[in-house]
């Protein structure tokens, strides 16, 4: 394939931005997992009838990952499809990594992907580093991103599929009195013409998927319910050229007490500059002063730097009570997609816009037909089969690991093992459970045991010294 842009060759992945993309949107077979209820309800099945004069109608609200891969598997299936973002230009304060399964799942160029990180480096609240990465393939890595580089991108893919995007904000819904009625949207539009204030507008539409993240208005509209969410503070730090070097390839996360007390820190490479940054969940208060600790920890390799930029925005921590009403459903960072133990949620967000999408697709036969809360709950269905496993897991690792120092200290320890960094790396860079050998299951058990005895004694013996 021929291109413009010289950079070095990676298996499976696109070239530049600037390519003519053919993606194909595949749709899902009807999966048979319920989702989970506190009574079981029957209701007798209703034959949706077919459209007349028109194409199905959906309103994508919400302008990220989740909205972009949404409405471009929407437009692309035949359906009449509204993208609604407020800031077209959003810098969230993400750490912005993304597994390689996503990169070729989504077609993504390399031109919008600033670093491909193939080492990182685990610091333990004693300092102690373990470098990571040393079973990498030598095509495999991480792909580090801007968000306000990778939505535009995903958003202006889906207009030329044929999506209409509004630069507006979502303000509320009227919900249909009738089980085919439509929804009445009420937003402001910005079209540079009426400045600050914009254009109070309405519009009629059969579906809606919210995707506006974790302050969703879509998700309150539909009484969701609440979760629990962390707050992330990330500073965007140029540093000179000679300290960006290092960090061309690699990144850090910093584990402690002193950087989060149920999270992590990171220092992660982007285009010019390198994005410094911590969360939490139980001490939201404190978030300053875990930054100032996470710059503290890396202020040798990030001596110089001048922050350009500082963010800060809620992450959920569990997926809503509630993420389907009728024909609204919701969608990444709005239904709670982000797992615990690494704050992942962009490959999530984008894989269930995607997979809401494809369900509105198939259950309205290319936007033929309307669709109902059945047609919207094989998503659901599909998505707790294939994920919720994942955010189990790491739920029992981010109580087991992240508890205390030593937990910590354990934690990084058990890190250095090539065994434990094979099935880490295997199933971040392409989302499956990756298959493991009984005998090193059994290793790394007794292995998880003993640095945890390792690390209480440890404690125990620097408790003695502090008397």
């Amino acid at each position: 394939m021929a291109t413009t842009v010289t950079l070095k060759s990676f298996t499976g992945l696109r070239q530049s931005s600037t390519e003519q993309t053919n993606f194909v949107s595949h749709v899902p077979s009807s999966l048979s997992l319920p989702q989970r209820r506190t009574s079981l309800r029957v209701t007798a099945a209703r034959a949706t009838p077919k459209l007349s004069n028109r194409k199905l109608r959906v309103a994508v609200i919400g302008g990220g990952p989740a909205g972009g891969a949404a409405a471009e598997t929407l437009a692309q299936g035949g359906i009449e499809t509204i993208l609604i973002e407020r800031k077209m230009d959003n810098c969230k304060p993400c750490g912005g990594a993304i597994p390689l399964c996503m990169v070729g799942e989504f077609n993504l160029p390399l031109d919008i992907i600033d670093r491909r990180v193939t080492k990182m480096k685990m610091i333990s609240p004693s300092n102690i580093a373990v470098d990571i990465g040393r079973t990498l393939k030598e095509h495999e890595y991480i792909g580090m991103v801007r968000r306000e580089v990778l939505d535009a991108y995903l958003r202006e893919r889906a207009e030329k599929s044929g999506a209409t995007v509004i630069n507006g904000l979502f303000l509320k819904m009227d919900h249909p009195e009738n089980w085919d009625s439509p929804y009445t949207l009420h937003y402001t539009e910005y079209d540079g013409k009426t400045g600050a204030t914009g254009t109070k507008k309405t519009m009629e539409v059969d579906a809606v998927i919210g995707a506006d993240g974790a302050n969703s208005r879509v998700a309150k509209s539909i009484d969701a319910g609440d979760y629990d969410y962390a707050i992330a503070f990330q500073e965007r730090i140029r540093i000179p050229d000679e300290k960006m070097t290092y960090y061309e390839d690699l990144a850090e996360m910093y584990v402690g007490d002193d950087v989060s007390p149920d999270f992590y820190g990171w220092v992660f490479p982007k285009c010019d500059h390198v994005a410094v940054g911590t969360g939490t969940v139980t001490h939201k208060g404190d978030i300053k002063k875990f930054q100032l600790a996470t710059r503290n920890r890396a202020k040798d390799k990030i001596l110089g730097g001048k922050i350009i930029r500082v963010e800060a925005h809620p992450i959920p921590e569990h997926p809503r009570p509630r993420r389907l009403s009728k024909r609204v459903a919701l969608v990444g960072d709005a239904a709670g997609y982000v797992t615990k133990c690494s704050g992942e949620g962009i490959y999530f967000a984008a894989k269930s816009g995607r997979m809401c999408a494809e369900a509105i697709v198939e259950g309205s036969q290319n936007g033929k037909k309307m669709i109902d809360e059945g047609d919207l709950r094989k998503y659901l269905e599909k998505w707790d089969k294939t994920y919720l496993p994942t955010y189990r897991v790491l739920d029992v690792l981010q109580k087991v690991f992240y508890r205390s120092n030593p937990a910590r200290e354990a934690f990084v320890e058990m890190c250095n093992d090539e065994y434990v960094q094979k099935m880490t790396f295997d199933s971040y860079l392409y989302k499956r459970v990756a298959p493991g050998s009984p005998l090193e299951d059994i290793k790394l058990a007794v292995n998880t045991i003993g640095s945890l005895v390792r690390a209480n004694a440890l404690r125990r013996e620097i408790e003695k010294l502090s008397v």
